[in-house]
């Protein structure tokens, strides 16, 4: 079996077994904690750029089903797993996570220690790594200057298009693609909504313009506050349509409200994110991929109130902005891979869409 090697910026160098693609790639390593959602976490752009160490020990048991894909392409730079399973067993498998990732030209390493890449992230946080298959010894001097640049723009939709809505429908929600997840627009068809997939540079003028009852802002990756004409135009849409933010467009209807965005040292990026509505007491598991989060310490003289913070480092998970008819979360509804505790905020958006402004 060919060899593949992990390098990474403390100057380790790890040793294992090449699959998925051959060549090199580099990214910013993360790790997930998601025991499923194989297929999907490969293909949310939220995770473009980065390269991913998956935490549970065997990594594509049940195969590659496409139709659970949540968008074209895989979106990771890397893959990083203690086992990978050549032989899946599943009803609905198309192929092996091997077989995908050759097909989509994405490198993988297997048989290193996870456990301890984990630990490494959690203890000193993440950091720049380059995975390759090559025996030469890539320029490791990229690690200390590279950075994930235009992630926004790499994996919106470049063209605006409509989903209809699945039965009757009922509301026209625009939904400005950041690197959206397809799990976003069709948990809105399933709620009669028709959607329009606008590209990320929409100008707010031109939402207004097409007379939608709700604006989505989806998810995506890299740094909220590197998309300045993205929070413009949500600034300018406040008010004037409800609006309903996941990840990063929650993100960036913070800065848009005036309160600031913060690096995390890890991140949370998985199925099991323990999140509290502080309205009720009540907790719910959640769906996570993000590697910033609002600073809610700077919400204090804005329109937005608090509503949901992690249970485990207390930071921000979802704010409201009744005076705008809006609300965000950092988690994930959809839950694509994850529990599903969280799938009534699309009813919530749908009820503000019905009640207006």
């Amino acid at each position: 079996m060919k060899k593949a090697y992990l390098y990474l910026a403390n100057g380790q160098v790890l040793e294992g077994q090449s699959f998925g693609a051959s060549g090199t790639a580099i990214g910013e390593l993360v790790f997930t904690t998601g025991m499923t959602g194989c297929v999907e976490s490969l293909t949310d752009p939220s995770y473009y750029g980065q390269l991913v160490v998956y935490t549970f020990p065997q990594f594509g048991n049940y195969g590659i089903c496409r139709k659970d894909m949540e968008s074209p392409h895989c979106q990771m730079g890397g893959v990083v797993v203690r086992e990978y399973c050549q032989e899946p067993s599943n009803f609905r498998c198309d192929a092996t996570v091997d077989t995908f990732l050759k097909e989509q030209n994405v490198v993988g390493i297997a048989g290193v220690d996870t456990r301890m890449l984990t630990q490494m992230i959690r203890d000193g946080g993440v950091m720049n790594a380059i995975i390759t298959t090559e025996e030469t010894k890539p320029d490791l001097e990229v690690l200390k200057t590279y950075r994930v640049e235009q992630s926004v723009e790499n994996t919106s939709t470049k063209e605006a298009y409509d989903i209809p809505a699945q039965g009757e429908e009922k509301f026209s929600v625009a939904l400005l693609d950041y690197g959206a997840k397809g799990s976003i627009p069709n948990s809105l068809t399933a709620r009669g909504c028709k959607v329009t997939i606008y590209p990320y540079n929409t100008p707010a003028e031109e939402i207004l313009a097409a007379g939608h009852d709700g604006v989505m802002l989806s998810n995506g990756p890299g740094d909220p506050a590197d998309n300045t004409f993205c929070i413009e135009q949500i600034q300018k849409l406040f008010g004037k349509i409800p609006m309903f933010g996941i990840c990063l467009g929650h993100q960036m209807m913070a800065l848009a409200a005036g309160a600031k965005t913060k690096k995390l040292k890890f991140g949370h990026r998985g199925a099991n994110q323990p999140a509290m509505d502080l309205t009720t007491g009540s907790v719910v598991i959640t769906s996570q991929n993000h590697g910033y989060a609002v600073d809610e310490s700077t919400l204090a003289g804005t329109e937005g109130k608090l509503r949901y913070i992690n249970v485990n480092d207390r930071t921000c998970e979802g704010v409201d902005y009744p005076a705008y008819h809006a609300f965000s979360l950092q988690f994930h509804p959809e839950a694509h891979g994850g529990p599903l505790d969280c799938q009534t905020a699309f009813d919530r958006f749908t009820d503000m869409m019905k009640e207006g402004l």
